[in-house]
């Protein structure tokens, strides 16, 4: 269990306490997140029954119920209590969810214990990817893999204006208005470089890219927002396994 001091690491603590509710009620059917980042994650994940595998930063549960669903074994975690919550809600007794912090060792889990960790729209909050993925490589099996989302290393550079040096890891702040409440969100932008050098340098090589294109779905729900995100980067995906 955290401490303050553990829970103050993440970021957007405050952030996610007021969206929670808002967040649990709309993601599903929001379309920046089930019609463009969701389609292009789940195209990366493998038939997942039987496998043992770690939701980190499960926020409310949506990708926990797809992989509970789909027949997997799921230890999920979340530094929000209030996003946990809905998830625990939302899948019942079916996964082991837990608050934890992903800047926080995965000292609940042992060496080689995990089939696949799924990470989505997470390490975002994350200034040094390295330990995380340090981590990651040390729960999963040979054979495993990670499924990672963020956002795209160009969008942000993209939207901020001016004083932005894209080579650097930089802590950046948008608004929020998509979930009906006007929140300040802080994160971490990163260069593409620094993405593939933090996997490289912790074991992991790259096995398939994807940067999110929105579906006829999104099209459908928000033609305004279809003809924008269709055109400029929003995610990017990321299938990585251990080398060798």
């Amino acid at each position: 269990m955290m401490d303050m001091a553990e829970r103050d690491r993440f970021i957007a603590r405050e952030a996610y306490e007021k969206l929670a509710d808002a967040y649990a009620r709309m993601v599903d059917t929001k379309p920046h997140n089930a019609y463009l980042e969701m389609p292009a994650t789940l195209s990366l994940l493998p038939d997942v029954r039987g496998m043992r595998t770690l939701d980190a930063g499960c926020g409310t549960g949506r990708y926990t119920e797809w992989l509970v669903e789909h027949g997997a074994e799921v230890t999920g975690f979340d530094a929000s209590p209030e996003m946990l919550a809905h998830a625990i809600e939302r899948v019942g007794g079916r996964a082991d969810l837990r608050l934890h912090d992903l800047n926080e060792p995965l000292d609940f889990l042992d060496d080689g214990s995990v089939d696949l960790v799924l990470a989505t729209l997470v390490l975002d909050y994350i200034e040094d990817w390295r330990p995380v993925f340090a981590e990651f490589m040390r729960v999963l099996r040979g054979d495993g893999a990670l499924v990672f989302s963020a956002g795209h290393p160009t969008l942000d550079y993209i939207l901020k204006e001016g004083g932005s040096d894209y080579f650097e890891v930089e802590r950046v702040e948008m608004w929020w208005k998509g979930f009906g409440e006007r929140v300040l969100m802080p994160s971490y932008r990163r260069p593409l470089q620094d993405i593939t050098d933090s996997l490289r340098e912790t074991g992991f090589t790259i096995d398939r890219l994807v940067e999110s294109r929105p579906t006829q779905e999104y099209k459908e729900s928000d033609p305004e927002g279809y003809e924008k995100v269709s055109r400029r980067p929003s995610f990017i995906c990321i299938r990585a396994k251990p080398l060798g």
